[in-house]
Formats: C-alpha cells, sequence, structure tokens
C-alpha cells in the first residue's frame, strides 16, 4: 500500500479517527483513577487548563508537521530537517509507542475480559465484591495473557485493513455509540443515594492535597489523552485534505476529549461515593465501579455488556494510532509489505506486554524505583517520555521548522485572523516550553 494514496475522506472521518486516537484508555479509565488520586475537583481543573493552552497548541503543531509533509512521523522530521539531531524527534516516537503498547494493551486485555464475561453473563450477581473480582482476574496469568492476545489480534485485523476501510470505518460507527452509552451511565449515576457527594469532589477545587507530582501528572495526563508527543498526530494528519482547517480539527478533538473525561468522572465518582469505595483505588477503578452501577439497574447485565464492547471498541480505536506510527515508520511508504509488518508487530507487541500483564501476578513482587512493572511503564511513558516528546515538537516547530511553511498549514481552510496565529505561536515558542520544563524539573 502507498500511504500518500490512502487519506481520510472526508475532515469528520479524520476528526473521528483522531478522537478515537484520543477518546479510549486516556479519557475512560486513566483520568478517573489519577483524578481520584490528585484532588478531584483540582486535578480536573489544571487538566482542563493544561488540556486547552497546552495540549490543543500541542495537537495543532503535530497536525501541521503531518500535513505539511504528508509522510509518517519518522520521514516527516527527517524530511523537514534532513542529517540533524531533530530525526530523533520521530523515532521517539515510535520507540514512546511501543511502550505505552506494553501496557495499555494490557489494560485492553482486562476490558476484553471483562466484555467476554458480560456477554456470558458471568459479571453481574447480588453478592458479588467486584473490588475481589477484578484482583482475582489480573492475578490470573494465563486469563489475563489471553485477554491480551485477543485484543492485540483484534487490532492487527483492523489494522490490516488500512487507513480508509479499516480505522475510519469503525471510528465513525463506534464513536458516537460510545457517546450515547456514556450519557445513560451518566444519567444512572447521578441518580444513586449519595451520589452528591461523588459530584462534589469531583467538582470541588481543593488544592490543600495537591502536589508538584500531582501537577506533573495532569500535564501527563492532557497529552495522554490527546496522544500528543509521540508524533501518533503526525502520521494521523499526513493522510488528510490540504483542504482541511487544522486549528478547528484539533479544537474539536480537545473539546470531544474534554467532555468524555468530564463525563467519566460524573459516571464513575458518584458511583464511588454511594457505595463507599475509595476514589484513589488506582487502576482497577472503572472495573470495580462499572460492575457496582449496572447491577442497580434493569436490564443492567444487557447495558454493562453493551458498555463494555463500546469501551473495547474505543480502546481500540486508541490502541489502532499507536500501532499506526510504528507500521507506517516500519512500512517506508509502500516499500515494504503492511500486512507482514502488522502481524510482526503484533507479536513483538504481545511479548512486550508479559512483564506488564503479570506484574499484579507472579511477578507482583517485582518492584521498579517502588512502582510494580505496569506502574513504572506507565509512568515512564506518561510522566517522562510524553513530555520530553512535547517539548521537543515546541522546540521544533517554533525554532527548527520554516515558519511559512507552519504559518500556511496553520491558515488552510478557515477564517481564523492572525492574530489567532500569533497567540499560537507565542504559546508554543515561549510559554509551553517553560512550563513542560519547571513542571518537569518540580516533580523530581
Amino acid at each position: 500500500m502507498d500511504n500518500q494514496r490512502d487519506q481520510w475522506s472526508s475532515k469528520l472521518g479524520f476528526i473521528m479517527a483522531s478522537a478515537g486516537a484520543a477518546i479510549g484508555i486516556g479519557a475512560i479509565w486513566k483520568f478517573p483513577y489519577v483524578a481520584g488520586q490528585f484532588g478531584g475537583g483540582a486535578f480536573l481543573l489544571l487538566f482542563i487548563i493544561f488540556t486547552l493552552f497546552i495540549g490543543l497548541p500541542m495537537l495543532i503543531s503535530e497536525f501541521i508537521i503531518g500535513r505539511s509533509t504528508s509522510k509518517e512521523a519518522v520521514a516527516a522530521y527527517d524530511s523537514l530537517a534532513p542529517k540533524s539531531p531533530w530525526r530523533i524527534t520521530g523515532r521517539l516516537g515510535v520507540i514512546g509507542c511501543f511502550l505505552l503498547l506494553s501496557f495499555y494493551s494490557v489494560v485492553g486485555g482486562w476490558i476484553t475480559i471483562y466484555t467476554a464475561l458480560g456477554l456470558t453473563g458471568n459479571l453481574i450477581s447480588d453478592d458479588a465484591n467486584y473490588g475481589k473480582v477484578f484482583e482475582q482476574i489480573i492475578g490470573q496469568p494465563f486469563t489475563v495473557l489471553i485477554g491480551v492476545f485477543v485484543f492485540i489480534l483484534m487490532n492487527v485485523i483492523v489494522l490490516n485493513f488500512g487507513i480508509k476501510k479499516g480505522i475510519e470505518r469503525a471510528n465513525n460507527i463506534l464513536m458516537p455509540l460510545l457517546f450515547i452509552f456514556f450519557i445513560i451511565l451518566v444519567i444512572r449515576a447521578v441518580t444513586l443515594e449519595g451520589a452528591s457527594e461523588g459530584l462534589s469532589f469531583f467538582f470541588s477545587f481543593n488544592f490543600e492535597d495537591f502536589s508538584a507530582e500531582g501537577v506533573l501528572y495532569a500535564l501527563g495526563q492532557s497529552f495522554f489523552s490527546l496522544a500528543v508527543g509521540f508524533s501518533c498526530m503526525v502520521t494521523y494528519s499526513s493522510y488528510l485534505s490540504k483542504k482541511e482547517s487544522l486549528p478547528t480539527s484539533a479544537a474539536s478533538v480537545s473539546a470531544m476529549n474534554i467532555i468524555v473525561s468530564m463525563l467519566a468522572g460524573m459516571a464513575i465518582f458518584p458511583v464511588v461515593y454511594a457505595f463507599s469505595l475509595e476514589p484513589a483505588e488506582g487502576p482497577g477503578l472503572l472495573f470495580i465501579v462499572l460492575p457496582n452501577v449496572f447491577s442497580q439497574m434493569a436490564f443492567g447485565s444487557i447495558f454493562l455488556t453493551l458498555f463494555l464492547l463500546l469501551f473495547l471498541f474505543a480502546t481500540l480505536t486508541s490502541s489502532f494510532s499507536q500501532f499506526e506510527i510504528i507500521i507506517s515508520a516500519l512500512e517506508k511508504e509502500g516499500k515494504r509489505s503492511r500486512t507482514k509488518i502488522v502481524w510482526i508487530l503484533g507479536l513483538l507487541t504481545f511479548i512486550a506486554c508479559i512483564p506488564s500483564s503479570l506484574s499484579y501476578g507472579v511477578l507482583a513482587d517485582v518492584s521498579i524505583f517502588g512502582r510494580s512493572i505496569f506502574d513504572a511503564t506507565d509512568y515512564l511513558v506518561s510522566n517522562i517520555l510524553l513530555p520530553i516528546g512535547c517539548l521537543l515538537i515546541a522546540v521544533f516547530i517554533s525554532f527548527r521548522m520554516d515558519q511559512a511553511i507552519v504559518k500556511k498549514e496553520f491558515q488552510i481552510g478557515n477564517q481564523l485572523s492572525l492574530k489567532w496565529f500569533k497567540l499560537w505561536k507565542f504559546l508554543m515558542r515561549y510559554i509551553i516550553p517553560i512550563i513542560i520544563i519547571i513542571v518537569f524539573i518540580f516533580s523530581l
């Protein structure tokens, strides 16, 4: 396949795919439990600020780099800065995405297992302790590895069809359905007895227990949930028509991401307080809360299964983007077999997932700087590599890339005044790099 001939069929397809890349585990799974650990409403406020003033400009930057070259991430930086150290930025994205997939696919495996349990009617019961159920599931090596294998296999099957027939077609159907079911879940959650305490926790800005580490996590979450920093969006935007507006597309993706993150919080925290759960539960929070809320609904088992299916699909749409940046880089613009690359990458990813898959079971006693293998990999990717990637991209687009090309790409397809371009450029050149460096240093 020639990557330059394969494009998104429409602006909506591109926005849905980009939103799908952003809206998945980052917004639905990770945001609630990290917010629960770092102040609830305080974390939400910082997350929104970082998303609007750092994440959104970063997203526009990746879009500009990708569409201006019509090349995947590695080739894009090679084209814009040939034979220079900046070429490492694209390669960092490939390495970072592979590391990200090594724990992201584990969560995808958990969701796959839960979906299978929901389909067989073995998830909801009257006397179930869903916290213990989750611990038992993730502590069984064979079960977890099967879940991870199936999750990666689903990625491989879709990715074989390419951009338009695979990724875009899946996103156009699944993303709207996810929004609908999320709204249903929120309505049920906020009507539970005791839900007001959860809403108060999520929307009250109490900074007393907030730390520098929490600020770093909020910054990392804004990057993680928008899929910026590893140049995934460079690759996605390389398939976009030259007629579409990049700032408005980025704004649409950012707005959808904030909305889904807020819906996730509104769905989770009312249930946490209604059932006297711990908001700082950690990675298992979502898997404990969802069965609790659906067990209180008429036809709850059916609704839970449908939601888990959609959550699984949203998780897949995010993993598509992570796989695609690696596939496109290895494919060399159609010079190598996409099918062969996809299958080999799927196998290598499964192997890389094994340590994180077992970190709550047979490798539970293995610790890296006080964290499990899973948590240590997550921390490395989200709080170290992503900020570094964003810093490199910010400096690259501000000082190394041809500013005439940057301005042209920013202004295509929209009626935005020159003031908006100057504001974006000011943020990228002077504000964002400084904030990333300051937050990074104070978190150490």
